[in-house]
């Protein structure tokens, strides 16, 4: 029943997260991934990525995040995508971020176009934020402050065909938790 309870504290905590996370256009997102040193190098490479402009996330003990995103195929815009995020642990508070998902060839997109695709629990994601560094995985997250960017986390890598990056928006966490970010594909109707 307290499960139950606290489920039902997170929705709201989702819902204020997602409205104070001001929501981008694709296009601007793709832009910001493309200009920070850190993700621009993936775009010349890649096979096709994921977007996400903003995911929503807050927890009081259980939380969740959600978002949606396009998936794109040698730039060309091919489906929709969405992300949902439970996860349970010592965690509060709400934040919102831009997340962007590189498939290095066919088979990584075709992995992830696949009904119900998760992540492995040792996929994590590059955030990048001037001034700070941060990781997200499926096994939870944490973050800390940096002198400058130079000093921040600044490669990513692709880890079975795919590299994650991520945008803080803004918000405030704290999270020790298991989390899995699971996409359900819908292909774009010509």
């Amino acid at each position: 029943m307290k499960l139950i309870a606290r489920a039902l504290v997170a929705v709201p905590l989702l819902s204020l997260v997602a409205g104070l996370a001001y929501a981008s256009s694709y296009s601007d997102t793709i832009a910001r991934f493309r200009d920070a040193n850190q993700s621009a190098d993936f775009f010349r490479n890649c096979y096709g990525y994921a977007v996400f402009p903003t995911v929503g996330e807050g927890a009081i003990g259980i939380g969740g995040a959600f978002g949606k995103g396009r998936v794109y195929q040698r730039g060309h815009y091919v489906g929709d995508v969405s992300m949902g995020e439970i996860s349970v642990g010592f965690q509060a508070g709400g934040k919102g971020f831009s997340q962007i998902v590189f498939f290095e060839d066919k088979r990584a997109l075709a992995e992830f176009e696949s009904s119900g695709f998760e992540f492995a629990a040792d996929v994590s994601a590059v955030a990048i934020t001037a001034g700070a560094s941060a990781t997200a995985s499926t096994n939870g997250a944490s973050a800390g402050a940096s002198v400058d960017v130079n000093s921040a986390v600044t490669r990513g890598v692709y880890q079975k065909g795919m590299a994650v990056f991520t945008i803080a928006k803004g918000g405030l966490m704290y999270q020790a938790a298991v989390a899995g970010q699971k996409f359900h594909f819908t292909p774009r109707s010509s």
